[in-house]
This record gives structure tokens, C-alpha cells and sequence, in this order.
């Protein structure tokens, strides 16, 4: 493994990179929870990460504690940081995790920096914070309560339920700072689940966490990502994920549909060969122009699901009555007046 070129800096040597080899303790636990998962605990030298000015991303800081995760989930866009390490980006991406221990400390430091100007800082767009590994470790009680002290607006993506463990905390940072909390839940489909994602909570389980952050006043929005070509595009499945992601209570939803960056493209298109061999030629004229699909094809899944995210009353036009959709519509002269539906990534 190389870790030489990520190494703590050391005033001694001037050395710059991101955490010391002889800091990095190597951890196995035998319990069902994580057998067969190895953890890489270091100390970093710098947790606030400045997303590059080319990315698509709507926002320019991020915290990722962790590295590598065991969501196992077979299209991950960040398995390629494992290549930075010379680790496997498949099953490696899955087992092998790198755990900076001193996130919490490190970023109090960071941001008392007279040099730090209070930006928006987001979490969970690379790896989740809260995968199985927050469970032992706890680093985000401590990333959150640093936020909260610097009153530092700050938002969360996650397929975790852990973040529940949290809710107290979140509430005091939604008193002091603008926070946004979102829930990503790409389809209902339960065997398209336990083959894509096999490492996650379920669907169901994740929209109880929508449910619950609603219910303790903290909204919640749901990105449906990815939405995945010939597997979990039909009219039928994003009508089910949309009236799920509704009955749950969700502030909004946004599509994003599966794009293939290297290093996911690869282990994808591998698991795609070994369960439906039958796709494969198609998503490689999907896919022949890069990472992403088509435009076409991206608006298609976006418009459909502006049209069921209005049908079910998602969006702060309809704040309030997403539950309800069970319920007998009322009479035309009591209904809202309609209005655009909001839907953000985070």
C-alpha cells in the first residue's frame, strides 16, 4: 500500500503530504458486523478538501472522515481514490477502510483559522459518513458539534440510518446555522437493492429516516441516485419511488441518473457481465461518449419524475401534505394553487 506520498506533515523533514506511515494502525475485528473488512486508522493532516473548480459539484468544501466504503454499492463513482493508494478499487473500495481518527480535532482547528471564512462545507458526496464504520468509530458526533460551535453552514448526503444517532445534535446546529439533510434513495425495487447496494440499509429503512429527521423538524429532501438504465428506469419503478419518497414526508427529490466514472465504470460493467450480460452491449452505446449518459436520456428521467414529484405533492408548495397521499383528494376549491417543484442535490 502507499502511503508515503499521504503522510502527516513533519516540521523536521517539510514533508507535506497527508498523514504519517508510522501513525497508520491496521485493525481487524472479528464480530459479523465487520468480518472480513479491514480498517487503515490514521491521523490526517488536513480534513476540509476543496472540491476542484471543475467539478459539477454546487458546492466547493467537503469533510470525508473515511475512505473506502463497505456499501459495497457496485456503481460508486469514488472508487477510483483507492487507486491514490494502490488499493484494489473493487473489492478493496469495499474492505479496505482508511479512517482519520483525529477528524473531529482536526477540524475544530481548520475552523479557527483566521484564513477560513465560514463556507459551506458538505458531507457524504464522496464515501458516507455514515457507513457501518461510524458505528465504532463515532467521528461525526464531534464533526458536527464543531460546526455547530462555529455556527459553520453545513449539509449531509447518506444512504446510512446512523444518522439518527445524531439527531439531537443536528437540532442544536439547525438553531445557529443553515443545514440541509438529505436521504439518497435511488429506486424501491428490493432486488435491484440487495444486488447494487448489499452493504446498505434498505430503501424502506432509509425513507424511516426521512420520516424521522421530518418528524423532528429538520427537513429532509431525498436525491434518487442513481436511477439506473434498463434496470430501474420504468415508468412503474419511478412512480413507486417517488410515492414512497412522498408517503415518507420529503422536502423535495432529485433525480440523478447512474453516470461511470473510471474506476466505478470498471467493477460496474464487471458485476453488469456476471448478472444481466444482456445489457452490456447496450450500456456500452449508452455509455460511448464518457461518463455520463446522454442528455436525452437525462432529461427524460429528470421530466418524468418533476411530473410524479407534483402529481404526489413534493416540494414546498405542498409541504406538509406528502402523507396524505392515501387520503381522498379535496374538493378542487380548497386545493393549493400548483406551483414548480423545488429540487436541490442537497
Amino acid at each position: 500500500m502507499r502511503w508515503d506520498n499521504l503522510v502527516e506533515k513533519d516540521s523536521t523533514t517539510g514533508n507535506s503530504a497527508l498523514f504519517a506511515a508510522d501513525a497508520v494502525t491496521t485493525r481487524t475485528f472479528d464480530t459479523p458486523e465487520f468480518r472480513g473488512i479491514t480498517f487503515h486508522e490514521i491521523r490526517a493532516r488536513s480534513i476540509l478538501n476543496r472540491v476542484p473548480g471543475a467539478s459539477r459539484m454546487p458546492f466547493e468544501w467537503t469533510v470525508n472522515p473515511y475512505r473506502g466504503c463497505t456499501h459495497a454499492c457496485v456503481y460508486c463513482f469514488a472508487r477510483k481514490t483507492h487507486s491514490y493508494l494502490d488499493l484494489d478499487t473493487g473489492i478493496g473500495f469495499d474492505s479496505q477502510i482508511v479512517v482519520k481518527t483525529n477528524a473531529a480535532k482536526l477540524l475544530q482547528r481548520e475552523l479557527a483559522s483566521r484564513h477560513w471564512r465560514g463556507e459551506h462545507i458538505a458531507m457524504g458526496t464522496n464515501v458516507d459518513c455514515y457507513q457501518r464504520a461510524e458505528g465504532r468509530y463515532r467521528l461525526m458526533p464531534g464533526i458536527i458539534a464543531a460546526l455547530r460551535d462555529r455556527a459553520n453552514p453545513f449539509s449531509i448526503l447518506t444512504k446510512g440510518t446512523l444518522i439518527l444517532r445524531d439527531l439531537e445534535l443536528l437540532r442544536q446546529a439547525a438553531e445557529v446555522t443553515e443545514i440541509g439533510v438529505s436521504v439518497s434513495v435511488g429506486f424501491t425495487d428490493r432486488e435491484l437493492w440487495r444486488t447494487v447496494e448489499p452493504g446498505t440499509p434498505s430503501p424502506e429503512r432509509r425513507l424511516d429516516v426521512v420520516r424521522a429527521l421530518t418528524d423532528a423538524g429538520i427537513g429532509c429532501s431525498v436525491l434518487m441516485a442513481p436511477v439506473i438504465p434498463f434496470l430501474g428506469d420504468r415508468p412503474e419503478q419511478l412512480r413507486a419511488t417517488v410515492a414512497a419518497v412522498a408517503e415518507a414526508g420529503a422536502a423535495s427529490v432529485t433525480p440523478l441518473v447512474l453516470h461511470l466514472r473510471p474506476g466505478a465504470r470498471e467493477w460496474y460493467m464487471h458485476w453488469l457481465g456476471q448478472h444481466h450480460p444482456h445489457l452490456v452491449e447496450r450500456y456500452e452505446r449508452m455509455y460511448a461518449g464518457g461518463a455520463y449518459a446522454p442528455t436525452w436520456y437525462q432529461r427524460r428521467i429528470t421530466r418524468q419524475v418533476h411530473e410524479l414529484a407534483d402529481e404526489f405533492g413534493i416540494g414546498p408548495a405542498h409541504r406538509g401534505a406528502a402523507r396524505r397521499i392515501a387520503q381522498a383528494p379535496p374538493a378542487p376549491a380548497a386545493a393549493p394553487e400548483p406551483g414548480p417543484t423545488q429540487l436541490t442535490l442537497l
